[in-house]
């Protein structure tokens, strides 16, 4: 599956406010959910950690990558919002990250390293 392929597919499940109006409150809702999965995801890695030895079995696999795609489904929402596609965000951070590797800024901290 392409990332087009997906945001297309993801787009058709869309329910929230105003959504792909561009508004304010659109990214908004979608942001606050991205943040909402990210910290689902976070939380069930520390549960790993605490009741699980740092153990990950095939269930908590499992559950993690259902997590991530919660995630890339707010993603693929508020690149709609932006109205810009998956595949450019991909492409834009690929480059980024590219120059600070050929620049050796990988490290350290900031957005404009």
């Amino acid at each position: 599956m392409t990332f087009e392929e997906y945001h297309e597919r993801a787009e058709q499940t869309a329910n929230y406010p105003e959504k792909f109006s561009g508004s304010m409150i659109a990214l908004a809702y979608v942001a606050l959910g991205l943040t909402g999965e990210a910290g689902e995801f976070s939380n069930k890695i520390k549960k790993i950690i605490r009741d699980n030895n740092m153990q990950i079995t095939e269930d908590l696999k499992k559950s993690l990558i259902g997590e991530l795609g919660d995630c890339l489904w707010y993603l693929s929402a508020a690149a709609k919002e932006l109205d810009v596609s998956l595949e450019d965000v991909a492409v834009a951070n690929l480059e980024k990250l590219e120059s600070r590797k050929r620049r050796n800024k990988l490290g350290g901290s900031g957005d404009n390293r």
